[in-house]
């Protein structure tokens, strides 16, 4: 028996969201582990003036170095953030949304990753960060930052346009829909609205 139309979109969506997811956490990972293993923290690496550097740190907080000393809040937050997009994304028909719920699931785990299983311990680790772009947010981040940066704006972007999860497009009626839309007037009415014949108008047109 032939797969659904739905289905296969469905299984096409999810394609796209775990490639996206694992080839992100990998990217993430693979520039985090180059980063500890070629810089001491607290070096920086001007690559384009003041427009890129590469600077060092550990953070104990959220994306871009933000409420530092709060690892456990943020490792539980993104446990829960993991498990709904897991819970979900059998809902999702589209690929556009694939692609955010991948990058976002990618750069989740990127960070959880970090808080989970670096030093100092368990569940209290710290995120390595090592982007500046002081010109366009002064504070540092890494490519799992990006990517959930990447996914709210793509998120805002499918609601603005209307593109539903399952691929559906929210109608927005324009004016002359609108119109369309609208009673025609019944025809006893026209005929109400003309003047009644006099028997003068009668006569004159037997004449």
């Amino acid at each position: 028996m032939p797969d659904s139309p739905s289905r296969t979109a469905m299984v096409r969506a999810l394609g796209v969201l775990g490639t996206v997811a694992v080839l992100w956490f990998a990217l993430d990972q693979i520039t985090k582990s180059l980063v500890v293993a070629s810089m001491t923290e607290g070096d920086r690496i001007v690559v384009l003036g003041d427009v890129l550097q590469l600077y060092f740190v550990r953070n104990s907080g959220a994306a871009f170095s933000f409420a530092s000393g709060a690892t456990w809040i943020f490792s539980i937050l993104a446990a829960v953030v993991v498990v709904a997009i897991i819970v979900m994304a059998r809902r999702i028909r589209s690929t556009m949304w694939g692609l955010v719920f991948g990058l976002l699931l990618g750069g989740v785990l990127g960070n959880l990753w970090d808080r989970l299983f670096r030093e100092p311990s368990f569940g209290l680790g710290h995120v390595v960060d090592f982007i500046s772009t002081p010109w366009i947010v002064p504070a540092y981040y890494n490519i799992a930052d990006i990517g959930i940066v990447s996914a709210m704006v793509l998120f805002i972007i499918l609601t603005i346009v209307g593109l539903n999860l399952d691929g559906t497009r929210t109608a927005k009626r324009s004016a002359s829909d609108a119109a369309e839309l609208q009673e025609p007037a019944p025809a006893d009415a026209t005929e109400a609205a003309e003047p009644p014949q006099t028997d003068e108008d009668s006569s004159a047109g037997a004449r």
